[in-house]
This record gives structure tokens, C-alpha cells and sequence, in this order.
């Protein structure tokens, strides 16, 4: 049976035994009382020619049986129209969310609820349901673009590499070393890109084991793997913090450190610059701060920056220039261990990424 039809069965079933509790109290409270016989104060007259008519239990129970099941029959008539009428003013809601899921069932994630009325549960499944296709819509929008940015990216070293392959072809005094060198280079730089979709794809199903983790060593490992580099491009590190636990995956964390401090010192400036590594904690979360030196970048870059294949002000293909997914991967991560992350531009140039995480108690 339907939702409506056992509703309407619902309030005629309590319109009967409601009716039927009236009658049984009559019963009970009323006729009970009144004797099977003569009434007691006309004994003298009782069956004379002439007397007053006197109702007995009989007689009142034969009145008032007929006219009782005519007032059930009124009451199940009444419950049932009246119920069905009800159900279905009340389902109407329903009604219009069973609508909208068909119409997100076919694909289209743009179609909303916009129910009216006051805030009761249907109000706030709507939504509630008109928020999940919102998200959805967006993760959906942003999968889309990933796919389309993922493929060119990987299409580009495979273009690359047939095109040197062709013209080694046709040129048999092409210097073979040359040509191994560049097809190694862009061989690794392909690898680099597939292994960052694979972590990415990684953190985003939350595939991981969940471990006490102390962010500071965390961080200070990240440090010393990448300082090399920073020699390398005259860049200076500081790193200061404090012991703070969170509970994650280690290999992710340190892949959220090792991204940061990267991008910090790649994208840094071309001579004495700088990049600070800091861990704040306090009663609830632990903040990983990492700032550098660098361009100014406007606010509306800024904030693109998390986007997949994203490479600051312009695309670099020199040395450690990464796949453009450095801060995508880090925010993947981030979200996945309930954190926050956010990027702001420091007023004399360069960036502030901070990435907030629950502390473990």
C-alpha cells in the first residue's frame, strides 16, 4: 500500500475507536444505570390504561442502537475522505522531493527543491537535499575540470615523446644522447604527474590508516629532505614549533609538509629569500603554517591556487617545478583528516598557507 493510502486507513481507524470509545462510555456511564423494568416512582400506574409511557434499558437500547451504526458508517465514511485528503495535503512535500530525485537521477544537478512553508521535517529535507546537490553539482563541476586538466597534462608528454620520436626517425644523425635525455626527463615528469593523481585519488577516498602523529617531527622531516634544495636556490629556512599530536596518516601529512615547503621554495625569489615552517597548538587544533618570500600576487590568483594544475603567476617547466598539483594535493589531504586549509598573500609579497587539523587529546 501507499504511504497516502495507509495514512488515510490510519485516521479513519482512529475516528472509529474514537466513536466507538464514545459509544462504549454511554454505554457504561449511561444506559448501565437505567433498570429493565417499570420506573419506581409510577408502580400504581404501571400497565394501566392511560398511564405514562415509561423507557426501560430495552427500549433505549433499541432506539439508540440503529441511529449508533449510522453514526459509525457517517464516522468511516468521513475518516476515510477526510483522511485522504489530509494524506495528501501532507505529502505534498514529499511529493516534490520524489520529483527533484528523478531529475537528479537523469543528471540534471542544477534542478532544486525551493519548498516553502513552515520549517517542519519536510522543509528541512528539502534543505537539506537541495545542500547535497549544491555540493554535488560542485564536485561534480570540479571532477570535470580535473579530468579535462589531468588529460591534457598527460597527453602533453605523450605528444611530446611521439614528436621526438618521429624526427629521430627522419633524422638518422640526430644526437642519441640528446634524444634519451629528453625523453628521460619527460618520462619522469609523466611519472611525477601520475603518481600526484594517484595520492590525490588516494586522500580523497580517505583510503588511509589513521595514526598518532606528531606534525612537529612531521614537519621537521620535510625540512631536512627538501633544505638541499634550498641551498641550492639561495633560499633560508626557519622552522620552529612545538610538539602537537593529530591522528592520520603519516605518509599523507608529511606529503601535505613536503608540498608546501616545495612550492615555498621553488616559488620564492630568485636570491635571498626565505621561507618560515611554524606549528601552533592549542587546546583543540594544530596549525601548520608555512610562509616565504616571493612576487605579489593579486587576491583573485590567490584564490585558484588550490585548483588542480595551477603554477602561480605562469606555467614553469624548469628543474623541481612540480605538476601543478602541490597545493590541490594538500588540499585533498587536508580535507580528508576534518581540517581546514587556507592560503592568504602577504603584503610584501609571497604566500601564508596555513593547514589546521584536530588535535588528538
Amino acid at each position: 500500500m501507499s504511504v497516502r493510502l495507509k495514512l488515510t486507513l490510519s485516521y479513519a481507524g482512529v475516528i472509529v475507536v474514537t466513536g466507538v470509545l464514545l459509544l462504549a462510555v454511554v454505554w457504561v456511564f449511561l444506559l448501565r444505570y437505567v433498570p429493565d423494568g417499570v420506573w419506581l416512582e409510577w408502580p400504581q400506574q404501571a400497565g394501566r390504561p392511560g398511564a405514562p409511557f415509561v423507557p426501560n434499558r430495552s427500549d433505549l437500547e433499541r432506539a439508540f442502537a440503529p441511529r449508533a451504526a449510522t453514526m459509525m458508517g457517517f464516522l468511516i465514511v468521513f475518516g476515510l475522505v477526510g483522511g485522504w485528503i489530509l494524506a495528501g495535503r501532507m505529502l505534498a512535500p514529499l511529493t516534490k522531493i520524489t520529483e527533484a530525485t528523478r531529475t537528479a537521477a537523469d543528471g540534471s544537478l542544477s534542478h532544486r527543491i525551493d519548498l516553502d512553508g513552515p520549517g517542519d521535517e519536510f522543509r528541512e529535507l528539502a534543505d537539506a537535499f537541495d545542500t547535497m546537490l549544491e555540493k554535488l553539482e560542485s564536485q561534480v563541476a570540479e571532477q570535470q575540470r580535473f579530468a579535462a586538466n589531468a588529460s591534457h597534462e598527460l597527453r602533453t608528454p605523450l605528444a611530446i615523446t611521439q614528436t621526438l620520436l618521429d624526427v629521430a626517425g627522419k633524422d638518422p644523425n640526430r644526437d642519441v644522447d640528446e634524444l634519451v635525455d629528453r625523453l628521460r626527463l619527460i618520462n619522469s615528469r609523466a611519472i611525477d604527474l601520475t603518481e600526484a593523481l594517484l595520492v590525490l585519488s588516494r586522500a580523497d577516498q580517505r583510503s588511509f590508516v589513521r595514526e598518532r602523529v606528531d606534525l612537529s617531527l612531521v614537519a621537521e622531516e620535510a625540512v631536512e629532505t627538501l633544505l638541499p634544495l634550498a641551498e641550492q636556490r639561495d633560499v633560508r629556512i626557519e622552522s620552529s614549533g612545538e610538539q602537537a599530536t593529530v591522528s592520520g596518516s603519516p605518509a599523507l601529512l608529511l606529503q601535505v609538509a613536503t608540498n608546501l615547503i616545495h612550492n615555498a621554495i621553488v616559488h620564492n625569489l630568485p636570491e635571498g629569500g626565505s621561507v618560515s615552517v611554524t606549528i601552533t597548538a592549542n587546546e583543540k587544533s594544530v596549525v601548520l603554517t608555512v610562509a616565504n618570500t616571493g612576487e605579489e600576487l593579486s587576491r583573485g590568483l590567490v584564490a585558484t591556487l588550490t585548483e588542480p594544475f595551477q603554477r602561480g603567476t605562469q606555467r614553469i617547466h624548469a628543474d623541481h617545478a612540480g605538476v601543478g598539483l602541490g597545493l590541490a594535493i594538500v588540499k585533498s589531504i587536508t580535507r580528508a583528516h576534518d581540517g581546514n586549509l587556507a592560503v592568504l598573500a602577504r603584503p610584501g609579497g609571497g604566500l601564508r598557507v596555513s593547514v589546521e587539523l584536530p588535535r588528538m587529546p
